[in-house]
C-alpha cells in the first residue's frame, strides 16, 4: 500500500510542471511574468501533496497491519491526489478569466479539502480498527489530528472567499500549505538551542 501511494504522490507531483509553459507573444522576461498564475498554482498544489505525503508517510509507518476498508479509503484518497493536476492547469489558466475564475477555484479548493479530510479518515480508520502498532502513533500523526479542525475551517473560508475573490482564496490555499508542511514546532526547538 505504501510503495503505491508514493508512486502516486510522486507521480501526481511531477505531473504538476508539465503545465507550465511560455505562452508568446512578448519578450522572454514579459513571458514569464505573465505566468505567474501558473507558477503561484504549482507551488500550491506541490505544497498540498507534499503535506498530504507528509502525513500519508506518518501512518503508514506506524501500520502494524491493514485491511481491505483500509486500502480502499486510501485508494479514494490517492483519486483525488492524481486528480489535482487538472484543476491545477485549470485555475494557472482562469486567474485572468473573470467568467471561469469562480468555477475552477472552487473546484480546486474542494479538491484540496477532500485530499486533507480523506488523511485523516484513513488516520480515524486504522485507529478505530487498532491497526497501529502499539504506542507506535508519532508526533506526526498527533499534529495531523491537531490541525485538522483549523484548516478544514481554513479550506471553507478559502471556499467561500473564492467565490469573491478567487486570487485571495489561492494565497489561503497557499498559507494553508505552507501550515502543513513547515514543522513550525520543530523550527522553534532548532532555534532555540533545545534537543
Amino acid at each position: 500500500m505504501e510503495a503505491y501511494s508514493d508512486g502516486v504522490f510522486s507521480i501526481a507531483s511531477t505531473l504538476l510542471v508539465l503545465d507550465i509553459a511560455l505562452r508568446p507573444p512578448g519578450s522572454p522576461l514579459e513571458q514569464l511574468r505573465h505566468e505567474w498564475p501558473g507558477y503561484l498554482a504549482y507551488v500550491v498544489s506541490f505544497l498540498t501533496i507534499s503535506a498530504a505525503w507528509i502525513g500519508h508517510s506518518a501512518l503508514t509507518d506506524r501500520l502494524d497491519h491493514s485491511d481491505s476498508l483500509l486500502v480502499r479509503i486510501n485508494i479514494l484518497l490517492l483519486l483525488f491526489v492524481a486528480f489535482l493536476p487538472f484543476p491545477t492547469k485549470l485555475i494557472a489558466e482562469s486567474l485572468r478569466d473573470a467568467n471561469a475564475e469562480r468555477n475552477y477555484v472552487t473546484l480546486y479548493g474542494l479538491t484540496l479539502l477532500t485530499i486533507h479530510l480523506l488523511i485523516h479518515a484513513l488516520d480515524a480508520y486504522a485507529r478505530r480498527e487498532q491497526l497501529y502498532s502499539h504506542d507506535q502513533e508519532g508526533d506526526e500523526l498527533r499534529r495531523e489530528r491537531r490541525t485538522l479542525w483549523p484548516v478544514v475551517l481554513g479550506y471553507a473560508i478559502a471556499i467561500a472567499i473564492g467565490i469573491v475573490a478567487p486570487t485571495v482564496a489561492v494565497l489561503l490555499y497557499l498559507a494553508l500549505a505552507l501550515y502543513l508542511v513547515i514543522p513550525f514546532r520543530d523550527i522553534r526547538r532548532l532555534l532555540s538551542g533545545r534537543s
